[in-house]
Order: structure tokens, then sequence, then C-alpha cells
């Protein structure tokens, strides 16, 4: 199957002026009448440099979910991902059941293991960021708890990190067993064998060498546990520059490139850049 997600991530205005809420939902709105399968934004609380200014405008990701929810009527809505350090899962669970009710059984759950140590110490979540084993251990109780809330009223759990006593998850997801949960990351040894074990979906990133490589990764780690793969709807995330023709893509991409500051093959290995044409080639290589 194929699946697209329109990934807001870009809070900007041409000028910097205009009801910025109605721009995000007109985006939305867009994708929908368009055919796309789904819209996320980013969990995250202020802009990621070099990409874009830290003083760029970010709203809070659920919040605007679950507006988005009342605007739309089809497509899908979440997170590409929740950072699993800045919510505790619980509380997480509950609010991606209410985005479910909002909007009529439309939500998923997009998770990770957060990276961003500078968004980190600036809201207060600690001194600095947890070592990487300790965020997937918490991010793989995350999801124990995570499907516990969504498959049952009351959910027990007792954990290193976390523990629930009888958490009620009233109302229930309209979703039977809860929003779909998407896991993103692309560690071999420890992450992808967390989406072998819980997710629905696999978010990656990366060329289609990249891609092809991790696929066979996460097919061994199914192995290994007796899952079939195939129960696992996989996606890449990367960025795009589209353009009525090549050269307009080229200009852009190349304007896009400078301020990052990043060589052009690594941008070039991030983005699909080109007219229509162009850019359904590049993407049939991924969805190959």
């Amino acid at each position: 199957m194929t699946y697209f997600d329109l990934h807001i991530a870009d809070f900007r205005t041409e000028d910097g002026s205009g009801d910025l809420f109605e721009r995000i939902v007109a985006a939305a709105q867009a994708a929908e009448e368009a055919g796309f399968d789904a819209v996320s934004v980013m969990d995250h609380l202020h802009q990621i440099p070099p990409y874009m200014a830290r003083t760029d405008p970010m709203p809070e990701a659920y919040v605007l979910l679950g507006a988005l929810a009342a605007r739309t009527t089809r497509i899908r809505l979440g997170t590409l991902v929740t950072a699993v350090t800045y919510r505790n899962p619980a509380l997480l669970a509950k609010m991606v059941t209410t985005l479910d009710l909002v909007s009529g059984g439309r939500a998923f759950l997009g998770i990770g293991a957060s990276w961003n140590e500078d968004e980190y110490r600036a809201y207060g979540f600690g001194d600095g960021l947890l070592p990487i084993r300790e965020r997937l251990d918490r991010l793989e109780e995350a999801l124990q708890v995570c499907k516990a809330m969504f498959s049952g009223i009351e959910a027990h759990f007792e954990g290193r990190h976390y523990r629930l006593a009888g958490a009620l998850n009233l109302p229930r997801p309209v979703q039977p067993g809860g929003p779909p949960i998407l896991v993103g990351g692309t560690g071999e040894r420890r992450l992808l064998r967390l989406v072998a074990r819980y997710a629905d979906i696999a978010n990656l990133f990366g060329d289609p060498a990249t891609v092809r490589h991790k696929l066979s990764v996460l097919e061994r780690h199914c192995e290994e546990i007796g899952r079939d793969s195939a129960e696992i709807l996989k996606t890449r995330t990367g960025m795009l520059i589209v353009a009525a023709t090549a050269a307009e893509a080229e200009r852009r991409a190349e304007k896009a490139r400078q301020s990052t500051g990043l060589d052009d093959g690594t941008f070039r290995q991030r983005c699909i850049v080109g007219d229509p044409d162009g850019v359904a080639e590049q993407a049939q290589a991924l969805l190959d």
C-alpha cells in the first residue's frame, strides 16, 4: 500500500504576518482534499537550527492537533514524534485517546526516544538529556503503558520508571484497541527491536539504500520474536521541495541548503527536489 503524510514542520509565514492557525488549517485541508492519508506535526517546543531559527514559530503539538481534528474530516492526525521524556506516558495515552475522540477515530500516537538537549534544558525537564540507554528504557516502558491504557478501562503497570495504579482511560478510544502506535527512529540494536515488538508503524529516514538496510534489520528483529513484519506499516520522513519546473525547485533547494549549512551530498540524502514528475520518480524509488 502507499501512505502519504504531509508533515508540517515550518510554521513561518512569508512576511511574518497573518493568522498562523488559519494558514495551518488551510494546509491540512489542502492535504485532505489532495488525498493525503495523514497530517503530522513535530512535538517540539521551539524550532530546530540549522533548518530554521530557534525563535521561529512552534505551536504545541497536541493542542494544535485537537484543533485540526475539528477542522478536518478524513485525514489521520499525530506527531512525528512525541518525545518520551516530555510527558508521563499515561497522560500521553489519555491525550491521544482524547484526540481520537475529537477526530472521530483518526488519531495515531507517534513516539520516540527524544534527542533535543537544547530544548530539554530550556524547558526545565532536566540539567541534561538522559543517557540514550535510559531514554530507550523509558520508551519501552512508555509503549507498554500506552498499550495498557488503549486496551483496557483500568491500567496497572509496575516498571522502573513508570507506575500505574488503576489509571482509568474513559472515555475509550474510538478505534478498537486504540490509536495505532508509530515509533520513530533507526537505531539497529535496540530501537528497531522495539518497533518489531510494539509498533504498528515504523518511521525511518535516509536515502533508498539506507532505508532498504534498516528494513532488513527490522525484518530480522521481527523474525526473532515470531512476528510477521507485514503487520508493520513502514514509512520514511524527509524534506520535499517541489515546484512547477525543475529549475525553480533547484533554486529553492539551493537556498534551503545554504540556510542549513549542510553540504550538498548530505542535503540530497534528506531531501527530494524536483518538478512533479521528478518528485514522483524519486518517491517511487523509496516506495520500491
